[in-house]
């Protein structure tokens, strides 16, 4: 099965077992690499607000999924457990994204960094994860709105 299949179908069960609001959302990862990580979200009835655009909270969850799902996929590939969240969110909006939405982190070497030093100090590491949201259909790469998030990862072996 392709990496990406298998990951959308990853980001499926972990969404409606654990996070269903995520999966109301349907993301989708369109691109995955050990340096990066784009997913996308509809603008559908169930993503968009009152004024046509896609709505914050959708916004939201795709930040968290873009600036996320990369420490998911890099863990498990090492074999590592690793634990993480959000401490805090920044975000700028920039214009209304009125089509589907892709949400993009190029911080594959940040948190391979992050997993390396939480392994070997055993201590919890917060670093600032960015993502650029972008409606390549609409405005190609002109962002939409932009996130910073403070990851917290605390990974050990198995």
């Amino acid at each position: 099965m392709k990496l990406l299949t298998k990951a959308n179908w990853g980001l499926k069960l972990f969404a409606w077992r654990y996070i269903p609001l995520i999966g109301f959302c349907s993301p989708r990862i369109e691109r995955m690499d050990g340096q990066a990580l784009e997913v996308s979200i509809p603008h559908t009835w169930r993503t968009k607000n009152h004024l046509g655009s896609v709505y914050f909270g959708a916004l939201a969850i795709g930040a968290d999924l873009a600036g996320a799902f990369l420490v998911f996929h890099k863990a498990k590939a090492r074999g590592v457990n690793a634990n993480f969240a959000f401490k805090d969110v920044q975000g700028e909006f920039l214009m209304r994204p009125e089509a589907r939405v892709h949400f993009i982190s190029e911080d594959g070497a940040l948190i391979d960094q992050m997993l390396d030093e939480s392994i070997a100090t055993g201590q919890r590491i917060n670093r600032t994860v960015s993502v650029r949201v972008t409606c390549p259909s609409l405005h190609g790469d002109t962002p939409m709105a932009t996130f910073r998030l403070t990851l917290s990862v605390k990974a050990k072996p198995r």
